[in-house]
């Protein structure tokens, strides 16, 4: 079966199993294999991360539509072809950058501070990482919609889709679908190694 085919396979049966989960429980569920990998993180390596992570990131977020939300107005003009190369480099990139960044453990853990719904029937579960060594906690949101995380806020506030979208708008201006796509592909070459 051709990647692009199993990748949306993957995204359609996690999406099902998502739904099935309070969003409070998604969450969890997403952070307790996070501090596994953590805990892992030297005996894995980074692909060993990555395998780890990618079927539990398919089905914990909508990964096509924080592709879309990433990218702007800018995707609707994208030919299909571009809209699902990007949505699995985004994708892939995502993954990558989890990976990379959670590559020890010092004894985190995190915690959920509650749920909130909001004005449109989202949802926001509010959660923190507990660091050691005197260092604060780091507050992380996740903007739930149908059951799957769309946005992560970090320190309750900075979008993180909005971030990459203000990155993207200068790629895409550049030369369009193509150098963001080789922009997402070099960077997960560079954090794969």
């Amino acid at each position: 079966m051709h990647r692009r085919a199993l990748l949306a396979l993957a995204m359609s049966l996690a999406a099902a199993t998502a739904r099935a989960q309070s969003p409070a429980a998604l969450v969890e569920g997403f952070h307790s294999t996070l501090l596994d990998i953590m805990r892992n993180a030297p005996r894995l390596g980074v692909r060993g991360r990555y395998d780890r992570l990618a079927p539990v990131m398919a089905q914990v977020f909508d990964l096509v539509t924080m592709t879309r939300i990433a990218i702007g107005p800018p995707w609707t003009g994208f030919t299909a072809a571009d809209q699902a190369a990007l949505t699995e480099a985004f994708t892939r990139w995502s993954i990558a950058t989890y990976a990379a960044r959670f590559d020890g453990f010092s004894g985190e853990s995190f915690a959920t501070q509650g749920v909130q719904a909001t004005p449109n029937g989202d949802q926001l579960v509010r959660t923190i990482l507990n660091r050691t060594g005197g260092q604060e906690p780091v507050v992380l949101s996740y903007l739930l919609r149908n059951g799957r995380v769309v946005d992560v806020y970090l320190t309750g506030t900075i979008s993180e889709l909005a971030s990459r979208r203000s990155e993207f708008a200068g790629l895409i201006r550049e030369g369009g679908a193509p150098r963001l796509l080789a922009e997402l592909q070099r960077r997960i070459t560079t954090l794969l190694g």
